[in-house]
């Protein structure tokens, strides 16, 4: 697999300064860094590709050698061992800032008390699959699901008598750091969550929880033209916190496909399976809609796979920025087989239309001529 330059890891060009450097770094690290990613590996990588962009770019000396000689010449200067102290300083005050002091402040950031640290987030996610008309249409359906409330006895932190100690494994700091060549990461400690504090012993009440489990529902009004993906945010129904605080539930939506409407958007199409002769003559036909019956009239010759667009006839607007539009695709049935009569009438009809009728002729002639003129 091709390796990515820096700039390319970074997503600028080789002429952009050091305020669109910085900025495209703390994007990227923001998107990939673990403690939002936490056990995605590849996150996790490429994490540690833009740290390792954006001390090389960020470095005007370090920079300078890579446009001219690649990573190769970085060897030469020993990696990235001549980065200045300021540059990490750099490096920890963005992190502090994106972060609240998590994954990259070190011992400069002060963390909360574990106490009032909670264990789960507040807000609570659902899906919730709809049919195709009511997400076209909008409707009320109850949303059932369960919610976390932190444990009483223990005060949601999962110790008995609400007792913690020092995390072994990361000894209180909450983090544990990972050294990778030059470079040196961290990430939430996997045994206390980034508390910096574990329970002696469990709480009988939650098992070590730290919060019980209830079921709830509520019903929610589907706004219409709502489409696959959209979010709709129910406020405080979401987790309950150590202090009472609760969040917001989001239901996400799914949508059942239509046997007959396929949904683009706003737009709406529909398939329409137009015999030969109607297409050849140009019927009228009656065909379905989202909200009633439409007269379809048919060119004279309709092709296959043309389109007729009925304005206003499509789906509305989730935001009420007004209606999509219908779009009839025909598809054009020819018949398997002939009886004696109908390859009559089809010869009858053939003929009626005389030299229209054999396009072919005038255009393949003088073809049939050069060709023959090749085996003289």
């Amino acid at each position: 697999m091709q390796e990515l330059s820096y700039y390319e890891i970074l997503e600028v060009t080789q002429s952009a300064d050091k305020a669109t450097i910085k900025k495209a770094y703390r994007k990227m690290a923001k998107m990939y860094h673990p403690d939002k990613n936490q056990g995605d590996a590849e996150a996790e990588q490429k994490f540690k590709l833009c740290n390792e962009a954006y001390q090389c770019l960020s470095d005007e000396q370090q920079k300078s050698v890579y446009d001219r000689y690649g990573k190769e010449g970085l060897q030469g200067m020993g990696g990235s061992s001549r980065r200045s102290s300021s540059g990490f300083d750099d490096l920890g005050s963005m992190f502090e800032e994106m972060f609240n002091g998590f994954g990259g402040g070190g011992g400069r950031s002060r963390r909360q008390n574990p106490q009032d640290m909670e264990k789960y987030n507040l807000d609570l996610d659902v899906e919730m699959y709809l049919t195709f008309n009511e997400a076209i249409f909008g409707c009320e359906k109850k949303v059932e699901f369960t919610y976390k409330k932190a444990c009483k006895p223990c005060k949601g932190t999962g110790a008995k008598n609400a007792k913690l100690s020092t995390c072994k494994q990361c000894k209180g700091q909450g983090q544990v750091f990972i050294k990778q060549g030059f470079m040196t990461f961290s990430q939430t400690c996997p045994v206390c969550n980034g508390v910096g504090s574990a329970p002696s012993d469990s709480c009988k009440n939650c098992h070590g929880n730290g919060y019980e489990e209830t079921r709830e529902s509520v019903t929610i009004k589907v706004p219409q033209g709502i489409d696959e993906g959209n979010r709709l945010r129910v406020s405080g129904k979401g987790n309950i916190g150590k202090r009472e605080s609760r969040g917001d539930l989001y239901v996400t939506f799914g949508v059942k496909p239509d046997k007959h409407f396929q949904r683009e958007g706003n737009d709406v199409y529909i398939a329409i399976p137009v015999f030969f002769t109607q297409a050849v003559s140009g019927e009228t036909l009656t065909i379905p809609s989202l909200r009633g019956e439409l007269e379809l009239k048919l060119d004279i010759g309709t092709k296959d796979k043309q389109h007729f667009t009925f304005r206003g006839e499509g789906i509305e607007d989730v935001h009420g920025h007004g209606k999509g539009n219908l779009i009839a695709q025909v598809n054009i049935i020819y018949p398997k087989k002939l009886n004696d009569e109908q390859k009559e009438l089809l010869t009858k009809l053939q003929d009626s239309f005389g030299i229209e009728s054999k396009p072919h002729e005038g255009v393949l002639d003088s073809a049939i001529e050069k060709m023959k003129s090749w085996f003289k």
